[in-house]
C-alpha cells in the first residue's frame, strides 16, 4: 500500500505532466476549413479559438470578384471578436461550475 507520501509525489508527477500537456496543447493548431476552402478556422490544441480566413467566394459565390479585400478583413474581424468572445465566456462558464465541484478549491493546472 502506497504512504502518504508516494501519493503526493505521484500526484506532483501527474500535476507536472498535466501542465506539460496543456502548454504542448496551447501550441498546437487545429486547421478546418468549409465550403471547398472558402472558410478557414484555426484553433488551438485546447480548443480556444485562434483566427479565421474568409475568400471572396464565401461572401459572395455569384460573383466573387465585386468583393473587395476589406470587406473580407472587417467580416473576418467581426467573427474572430464574436468567436473569442464566445470561447472566453464558455472558459469562463467551465472554470465556475468546475470550482463548485471541487468546493472552490484551486487545482492548479486544472483552469
Amino acid at each position: 500500500m502506497m504512504n502518504m507520501m508516494q501519493i503526493m509525489q505521484q500526484a506532483q508527477k501527474m500535476q507536472k505532466k498535466f501542465k506539460e500537456t496543456q502548454s504542448e496543447l496551447e501550441q498546437v493548431e487545429v486547421i478546418s476549413t468549409a465550403g471547398n476552402g472558402a472558410v478557414t478556422a484555426v484553433l488551438t490544441g485546447q480548443g480556444k479559438f485562434k483566427s479565421i480566413k474568409l475568400t471572396p467566394e464565401a461572401i459572395n459565390p455569384e460573383n466573387p470578384t465585386v468583393v473587395d479585400s476589406d470587406t473580407v478583413e472587417m467580416l473576418e474581424d467581426l467573427l474572430s471578436q464574436a468567436l473569442s468572445d464566445a470561447t472566453k465566456k464558455a472558459t469562463e462558464q467551465m472554470e465556475a461550475k468546475l470550482k463548485s465541484v471541487t468546493g472552490g478549491i484551486s487545482i492548479p493546472g486544472l483552469f
